[in-house]
């Protein structure tokens, strides 16, 4: 079959479809691609996903186009009919550490969040105890819960459950104190648990070779969960912070505090406004719509 004929067939198929069911269409495929983007975001298979997309999307096209129904390039749609299932098994298979991340961070995000008010007792005991810690060279790791909880980890801990204070943290990190060695995990104003085992990151995440366990156990939680993850190296006091794969180091008291403020308090305040937007706009929707149905009985407008 011509090139140029099943070019016109296919835009005589195209022109036949609904205008309405194309719209519908196409908003769903954008949304199941933009949440499929997010859902490995920032991880280290975003990027060969979208590479692989693109091939996908490039070569279904391409077949449909030449190949289609016809007797031109038969062994090729074929083949291609048959690899397709393959790579998407295969893509299971590769990503399935990232695709876990999401679900886990789908399941465990909670629906109330403390306000910015609140949270400001927890990052001044958080940034006091690591001023403390650094000065005097004592390690420190200490996870804040954003959008993703952490219950999970703290069973492999000793759950604590208590109000947070810089003490409370100094005495935990207090070299040779049964806690000090592994990680704390804090939500809102309170400290869940102490000696939690974090994730290490695996060894092409960390780009300086030369860290250690601790930064490692931070940059791997952040890849696995929406925290923010505080680490004092002991070695050599420096304060760093690690979040969605980036670590970020020599911070000083102030850096650390703002770092914070931003991450847990300006961020929180972004995400409500946005939210109260979407209620209002809601809700004007619906007393628009209450107005245009009061009525009376017999069909006439309320005076």
């Amino acid at each position: 079959m011509p090139l140029l004929e099943r070019f016109n067939q296919l835009s005589d198929r195209v022109g036949s479809y609904s205008p309405l069911e194309v719209a519908v269409e196409l908003i769903v495929i954008w949304v199941v691609v933009y949440v499929a983007i997010r859902f490995l975001r920032e991880t280290r298979g975003a990027g060969a996903v979208k590479g692989v997309l693109m091939i996908l999307i490039v070569g279904t096209l391409g077949i449909r186009v030449f190949g289609g129904q016809g007797a031109s390039f038969q062994r090729l749609s074929f083949l291609y009919d048959r690899v397709i299932g393959f790579v998407v098994l295969s893509l299971v298979v590769v990503f399935h550490p990232e695709i876990r991340r999401g679900l886990r961070r789908l399941g465990e995000t909670p629906i109330f969040r403390l306000s910015g008010l609140e949270l400001r007792p927890t990052i001044d005991a958080i940034v006091d105890a690591a001023s403390y810690l650094s000065k005097n060279s004592f390690g420190a790791l200490i996870a804040v819960e954003r959008t993703t909880r952490l219950g999970a980890i703290c069973e492999s801990g000793t759950r604590l459950n208590a109000e947070i204070s810089a003490r409370l943290l100094q005495s935990i990190f207090w070299p040779n104190s049964a806690l000090h060695d592994l990680g704390v995990v804090v939500r809102g104003t309170r400290i869940l648990a102490a000696g939690v085992q974090f994730p290490l990151a695996e060894d092409q995440a960390v780009h300086d070779p030369s860290l250690g366990s601790r930064h490692r156990a931070a940059i791997g939680l952040s890849l696995e969960a929406d925290c923010v993850i505080i680490a004092v190296s002991e070695e050599t006091g420096i304060i760093s912070v690690a979040q969605a794969g980036r670590l970020r180091r020599r911070l000083t008291a102030d850096d650390l505090r703002a770092l914070l403020f931003e991450q847990l308090v300006q961020a929180q305040s972004v995400d409500a406004q946005k939210d109260a937007q979407a209620a209002a706009t809601e809700e004007h929707g619906d007393l628009d719509e209450q107005d245009g149905d009061e009525q009376q009985p017999d069909g006439t407008e309320v005076s």
